[in-house]
């Protein structure tokens, strides 16, 4: 009794086993907490993170990339070069804008890079006049929850104000914040007059863009101060759709007689001269978008949204349907679902196999470590920055079926004392407190394990960091839990000790206890005595299952895979047509890969009937756009640029659950069914959710541009030679047909300068920017330039009339002359040097990535900047950010081994005898894989 009464009087875990109250209101308070969180926990797709990506992007509309590089993009290098915190530097010059990406150092705040960057990018004044105000600006990671498609018989119009409609109708929900509408043009005023009607009234372009310019504007006056009181003095004139324009009076004779705007030129209102459209199942489609931003749950955003969808149906236009399209939320659940139903499986299996090794009170309040855990985990995680997304899931499905562990070794201990013939409470206390060291241990070295992952850098790093930190979480509320609250609930449980023969659950615990005492003291023993009796034979073999597991590794024989591709419920074929291409020219090969995607489905729909439901729910069409290429913070961007040649197809499959076959598989067979298509640039098929990029990506730069495509050629014919490698591509891309305009001898004679002979081109061809005048939301650019039939062959610059001053006018050819030839789509920099991307994806089932890329670093490359003198190369996409992931994993390793191994030492109290028990981790690894 004085024992009992010594122990129950010192120490927190005596206190706790004693006081029943106090452990039963910790355990209620964390689930609680937890339940209580469900209601306030942020629930996304996947986990919000800072990218640490700055884009400086300057308009310079009608420029070609040429211009654009040299008259923006060197500009705007030069500048930010030397900002401080700068990792890397990329840029795009493309037709119409310069695009320039600042990657930032993980030590350096973005906050304050944007700042510098912003003051560097504002001190220069030598940006072309046509360029627009740059707009600098930190890439937010956002992330669509679903998409809802407009589709019909009906113009663009109406689809465009019918989305803008939904769009306002969902901002004005309270849990919605963010809509966007894509799929659409934006509006333009056109006013298109033609040479014969210049020529006709003597009239310029700058002669009708000052008439419009001087009759459509709002002036405040000031103020008339009166006796009375002050009243404003206003011109008001400014017009806002193509009807007002009309009567605007464009020339004045002297008679009198006036020549107003419509009688020189058609009026437009309608949508920009772009070559954006889209399909959905075979109709005309707008999209409008919506995010998740800030706490706002993902589940919650989808169903306010497909709740507005199904209340507002029955009163769309006539001809135009909706439907939910790439809807995350159904992934989204389906985690959480399988995650709910492993944690109930996991209990009944967990309770049932503690129910035949102990008593069955034990088992229960045992079990109940389970779901206290991971609603303490819930409670805690917001504390940490941890949101409910598919990767905090992914570790909660790891880390499920160890939160037990310490339940287990703590109560049958316990267990083991009242089977002595201690009283409860006794036993609690001395069973708690006899494993307390060595369970704190057990869970800590589980948690250093996990640790180096919070230290992984590069974007892999920020989404990795998810995991440590539910994984750290869950196991220190098990512990609490474990040391705190499970004594007491066993105290006063009243389990009895074991009785053979008095029930059926007592004989079998008796039997299960004979067979187990046999195979520990039998087979078992006998190996740990062999084991240990052969040490250095035990060592040595350990170590050559180690050894031989990563040189394995090494030599590609077992394939490591660094970020395992996620199969989406859809696929995407992306098809790139050279510069120039016509749209009609690209849809018809677009009809060309529908068509193919269809005979797959009628293969697979004849061979697997489903009830009459077919594996394809919906296909959209987009030409002019890569819009799949937008999303996810792993995948690179690209979707915005807009132009003819580009185009894509979309196919959304069943859900998983409910098809036998893999994306990867339908990808695969949609492929062969297009086969090789001549004159295209490119086309890449993909049916991955979560990439980590390119398995092969080769960054080559070179001085001299020349060599560098020759040597890009001639590194695309190498990887030819690898099987399983495929879609085989490069980023450069021969750019549209060029007209070179100069003035000829005759022309500067006149008084013809290359200023004036550009800018009258320029007006005609692009159009001359009036004015932008703002419509409700939209802001609408007004163009004046010829109608669409002026600018479609070249005859049409050839016959054009150049104004020379005094208002004389000239045929072109006379004062002007045209050369031929040929730029560049885009041109791709990085860190202030010329580049071109090879890259290729591999079907590891056929080959190797990592075996490609050694090969391709110790032996192609060399070989190739010996043939091509100058040439660098560095390898990027999953390669390098592989590199950069590992590195920091490989140098927080050895660390964790090392931390474990100490806290083994200070448990066991000596060093040299327990000195083997460092290596636990890679040895178990190594079993693992010859167990795989």
């Amino acid at each position: 009794m004085n024992d009992l009464t010594e122990s129950k009087s010192h120490g927190i875990l005596a206190w706790f086993a004693s006081n029943h109250v106090a452990a039963n209101l910790l355990t209620v308070m964390i689930i609680a907490a937890g339940i209580f969180s469900l209601r306030t926990v942020k629930i996304e797709f996947f986990p919000e993170m800072s990218l640490d990506i700055i884009t400086v992007t300057v308009p310079y509309r009608g420029a070609s990339p040429d211009e654009t590089e040299q008259g923006v993009t060197l500009r705007v290098e030069e500048a930010v070069a030397s900002v401080d915190g700068i990792k890397r530097l990329y840029s795009t010059s493309m037709e119409g804008a310069s695009v320039v990406t600042i990657e930032v150092e993980e030590y350096a705040d973005t906050s304050d890079v944007l700042d510098d960057v912003k003051a560097e990018v504002d001190r220069i004044i030598t940006f072309p006049e046509e360029t627009e105000k740059p707009i600098i600006s930190e890439i937010k990671s956002r992330y669509e929850v679903l998409t809802i498609m407009l589709y019909g018989e009906v113009s663009e119009q109406t689809l465009k104000e019918l989305a803008e409609d939904i769009k306002d109708d969902l901002t004005g929900l309270e849990i919605i914040s963010q809509v966007d509408v894509a799929g659409v043009r934006p509006y333009e005023i056109a006013i298109e007059v033609s040479e014969e009607t210049l020529r006709k009234y003597s009239l310029s372009f700058d002669d009708v863009v000052r008439a419009v310019r001087t009759a459509s504007l709002d002036i405040p006056g000031g103020s008339v101060k009166t006796a009375g009181g002050e009243i404003l003095v206003r011109t008001k004139g400014q017009k806002y759709t193509g009807k007002e324009f009309e009567p605007i009076i464009v020339l004045a004779r002297n008679d009198g007689t006036t020549i107003r705007l419509s009688e020189i030129a058609t009026i437009i209102d309608g949508f920009d001269d772009s070559d954006i459209a889209g399909r959905f199942d075979g109709r005309r489609s707008a999209l409008v978008k919506v995010y998740r931003v800030g706490q706002q749950d993902a589940l919650k955003v989808a169903d306010a949204a497909k709740a507005y969808i199904e209340d507002h149906r029955p009163s769309l236009p006539a001809g135009v349907s909706a439907d939910i399209w790439q809807d995350q939320s159904t992934v989204l659940r389906s985690r959480i679902d399988l995650l709910v139903r492993n944690g109930r499986m996991g209990l009944i299996l967990v309770f049932i196999s503690m129910a035949l090794f102990l008593d069955i009170k034990l088992a229960f309040w045992a079990t109940l470590g389970i779901p206290v855990s991971i609603l303490g985990t819930l409670w805690l995680m917001p504390m940490f920055g941890v949101s409910v997304n598919m990767i905090s899931l992914f570790a909660f499905i790891m880390v499920i079926g160890l939160v037990v562990d310490d339940a287990i070794v703590i109560g049958e201990n316990i267990y083991e004392y009242i089977q002595e013939g201690f009283p409860p409470l006794q036993a609690a206390i001395k069973g708690v407190r006899e494993m307390a060291m060595p369970v704190i241990m057990s869970i800590l070295t589980n948690q250093i394990a996990f640790m180096p992952l919070l230290f992984v850098s590069g974007i892999m790093g920020k989404i990795m960091r998810v995991i440590p930190i539910v994984v750290i979480l869950t196991f220190t509320v098990s512990l609490v839990e474990g040391l705190f609250c499970l004594p007491s609930h066993m105290t006063i449980s009243r389990i009895k000790t074991k009785q053979a023969g008095k029930s059926l659950l007592g004989r079998l615990h008796v039997g299960i206890d004979k067979l187990l005492k046999g195979f520990i003291e039998g087979p078992f023993a006998w190996l740990v005595v062999k084991a240990v009796r052969w040490r250095y034979a035990t060592l040595a073999g350990a170590l050559m299952i180690l050894l031989t597991t990563v040189g394995l590794i090494r030599g590609g024989f077992i394939q490591f895979t660094f970020f395992n591709t996620v199969e989406a419920d859809n696929m995407i074929a992306w098809l790139t047509m050279p510069q120039g291409t016509p749209p009609e020219i690209t849809s018809g090969i677009l009809d060309r890969i529908e068509k193919a995607a269809f005979e797959v489905r009628d293969e697979y729909d004849r061979d697997h009937p489903n009830g009459g439901t077919s594996i394809f729910r919906h296909m959209a069409t987009t030409i002019g756009q890569h819009p799949a290429k937008r999303g996810g913070p792993v995948q690179g961007g690209g979707g915005g640029v807009s132009s003819a040649h580009l185009g894509e197809v979309n196919v959304e499959l069943l859900d998983s659950e409910h098809r036998d076959v893999s994306s990867v598989v339908l990808m695969n067979r949609w492929r062969e069914k297009v086969g090789e298509v001549a004159g295209i640039s490119s086309l890449n098929f993909q049916s991955e959710f979560v990439t980590a990029g390119e398995a092969i990506n080769v960054e080559l730069s070179h001085s001299d541009f020349d060599q560098l495509l020759t040597a890009s050629e001639d590194l695309k014919i190498l990887l030819r030679d690898y099987s399983g490698v495929f879609d085989i591509a490069d980023s450069f891309e021969p750019g549209k047909v060029e007209i070179k305009l100069s003035v000829t001898e005759a022309g500067r004679t006149l008084g013809l300068t290359l200023g004036d002979l550009a800018r009258q081109a320029r007006q005609g061809f692009y159009g001359d920017e009036v004015q932008r005048v703002q419509r409700g939301k939209h802001d609408v650019r007004v163009m004046v330039r010829y109608p669409l039939n002026e600018r479609r062959s070249l005859s049409d610059v050839e016959n054009m009339r150049i104004r020379l001053a005094g208002g004389v006018e000239i045929p072109f050819r006379t004062v002007a002359s045209i050369d031929y030839g040929r730029g560049y789509a885009t041109i791709r920099r990085a860190d202030r040097k010329r580049v071109v991307n090879v890259t290729a994806d591999v079907d590891e089932t056929v080959a190797n990535s990592d075996r490609i890329n050694a090969d391709l670093r110790d032996q192609v490359l060399p070989d190739l900047m010996a043939k091509y003198p100058g040439l660098n190369y560095r390898f990027a996409g999953e390669q390098r950010e592989r590199q950069e992931s590992l590195g920091t994993l490989w140098t927080g390793f050895p660390l964790a081994l090392l931390a474990i191994f100490a806290l083994l030492a200070v448990q066991f109290k000596t060093i040299s005898s327990r000195s083997s028990s460092c290596p636990p981790s890679p040895l178990e690894s190594s079993v693992r894989y010859w167990a795989i």
